[in-house]
């Protein structure tokens, strides 16, 4: 009848239309989940027996998870993030590319003409690399380097584009950025090494007790509450509709 029939497109937008609405919401959640990883170089041309002339501090969005020194030569893991990642073959070969892009850091320093009279005493190299994804998806990776404790250069990497920061260090950003085989590493570590572990390490993060929920968290849990929901709808459907037939026969 013209009544059963209302009926039931009544039924259908009282017990469905919010689960279209959740998962609207969901999609739209998903949007805002960004993930990052830092990677802080601190580099001495020299140093005393038994002390680090590189060391290292990784973080993954702003919570450190690993230690790495030039003495030791090894990653010391931190946190939750550290213990889960520390049998991986990434870690194995973030030991790696620490230590040989230590070096590399080490001997750009060293090649910094010291006339620049940048510093008065020892003279140190800070090198802050940070990537970011979006989605999953790669949105940007910069490289941040500090001489002698003073903000000098900043690299888009994405652009491939030197900001001077520090005008003493002019000379030292239009040498960098003539060496050619230099800006390709680093390219290369922050946009392709970095993604990558970033995509590995952020399925772990997902996993972290007491981790503040992303959009991107809440999102995947929705998802969980969206079936349980849809079923629970379903099996009240068919007990509202048998309920409703017998009433208006």
């Amino acid at each position: 009848s013209r009544l059963m029939s209302l009926f039931n497109v009544n039924l259908f937008f009282l017990l469905f239309l919010p689960v279209l609405f959740l998962v609207a919401l969901i999609i739209s959640e998903k949007t805002f989940g960004t993930h990052s990883l830092c990677l802080d170089f601190t580099v001495k041309p020299q140093s005393r027996p038994g002390e680090s002339w590189c060391e290292v501090q990784g973080s993954v969005d702003k919570t450190a998870f690993l230690q790495y020194d030039s003495e030791s030569n090894k990653i010391k893991p931190l946190g939750h993030l550290g213990k889960e990642v520390n049998a991986t073959k990434t870690w194995e070969q973030l030991t790696e590319m620490l230590r040989e892009l230590g070096k590399e850091l080490r001997t750009i320093l060293l090649d910094i003409n010291l006339e620049q009279k940048m510093a008065r005493g020892p003279l140190t190299l800070q090198a802050k690399m940070s990537c970011q994804l979006e989605r999953n998806n790669y949105i940007g990776s910069f490289w941040n380097f500090s001489i002698a404790g003073q903000p000098s250069l900043c690299l888009n990497v994405m652009h491939m584009e030197w900001t001077v920061i520090n005008p003493r260090a002019r000379g030292i950003k239009e040498k960098w950025e003539n060496e050619k085989e230099l800006t390709e590493r680093l390219k290369k570590v922050s946009m392709g090494d970095c993604t990558q572990w970033l995509r590995e390490f952020s399925e772990h993060l997902e996993e972290m007790p007491g981790r503040e929920l992303s959009c991107h968290d809440i999102a995947q849990q929705s998802g969980k509450d969206v079936r349980v929901l849809f079923k629970g709808l379903i099996l009240r459907a068919g007990v509202v509709a048998q309920w409703s037939s017998a009433g208006l026969a």
